[in-house]
């Protein structure tokens, strides 16, 4: 068979095309599913959801505890009510007609630096800490140390005009119920040498760094926890991001669900009883033309 394009053979072109979506993660034929090189049948029923986020996404598997960590920090995020603006896009737009997958993608779309970005922003955060302990020659577990660096990059993040540090703070919540278990958690695998304790320590020094120039404290937030787990286990902080975005998607769907079986239509933001506030010019009307 000759090719199509001009000075390139039949084979050379089956190669190009080959190529074209050339992928490490799933090997595709007839009868056969496997993901990164494990048949799918041996999957099933032998790992679990969370074994297989890190399988896909970092080439092997975790072992028990790295996966009891994971599935902690993907469990503690999937909701924070109807509230969030994420959710509440999820059920308005089911109320217009948009069906499940439409209304989670409504949602999932607007996740972004300021609703949903928090994780990953924090990460790097952390990541600029370390790198700069690193640096410095600085361990962790000299803690005023620690805390001198931590102060002097927290000063930079101020310079460029970030005004709310990520992962700390938090508008509903004096205390963010899911913060202290997943630190236990994060320090007993550090225990257990399952992770370095690295960045638990960094997260803790932040907050301690924010306590200083304040009356009230500032504490660490879900993002700031789950920000220390992905970090502990060796995710770089774009992926930070996506696995919040996985472990929102189950409060998404769920809430979206539960409104599309109310059978409600065309539900805004507040009920239409609440009028919303004018600002704009008062009442006026236009002229008579002059002859």
């Amino acid at each position: 068979m000759e090719s199509c394009l001009p000075g390139t053979s039949a084979s050379g072109l089956l190669q190009e095309a080959e190529d074209w979506w050339s992928t490490s993660i799933t090997d595709i034929s007839p009868g056969k599913i496997a993901i990164r090189g494990y048949e799918i049948q041996d999957l099933i029923a032998s790992i679990t959801f969370p074994d297989m986020i890190w399988l896909l996404l970092r080439g092997g598997l975790p072992t028990k505890p790295q996966s009891k960590l994971l599935d902690a920090a993907l469990v503690s995020a999937v909701d924070h009510g109807p509230h969030a603006p994420s959710i509440a896009i999820a059920r308005m737009a089911v109320t217009c007609g948009v069906q499940l997958n439409g209304a989670m993608a409504s949602a999932i779309n607007v996740l972004g630096d300021v609703h949903g970005g928090a994780g990953e922003q924090c990460m790097e955060l952390y990541c600029e800490i370390s790198e700069a302990l690193y640096a410095e020659r600085v361990a962790v577990s000299d803690k005023d140390e620690l805390e001198r660096v931590t102060a002097a990059v927290v000063a930079e993040w101020r310079e460029r005009g970030v005004k709310y540090l990520p992962g700390f703070g938090h508008r509903f919540h004096s205390v963010d119920p899911r913060v202290a278990p997943l630190l236990a958690l994060a320090d007993a695998a550090a225990t257990a040498g399952v992770v370095g304790g690295h960045y638990a320590a960094i997260g803790r020094s932040v907050t301690a760094v924010l306590g200083r120039t304040r009356e009230t404290p500032v504490p660490m937030n879900i993002d700031g926890a789950t920000a220390v787990i992905y970090s502990e286990l060796g995710f770089p902080p774009a992926l930070g991001r996506g696995l919040f975005v996985l472990s929102r998607s189950v409060g998404i769907l769920a809430h979206a669900w539960e409104q599309m079986t109310r059978g409600e239509r065309i539900k805004g933001p507040m009920p239409p009883e609440l009028p919303y506030r004018y600002t704009g010019m008062p009442a006026r009307h236009l002229g008579k033309a002059e002859s």
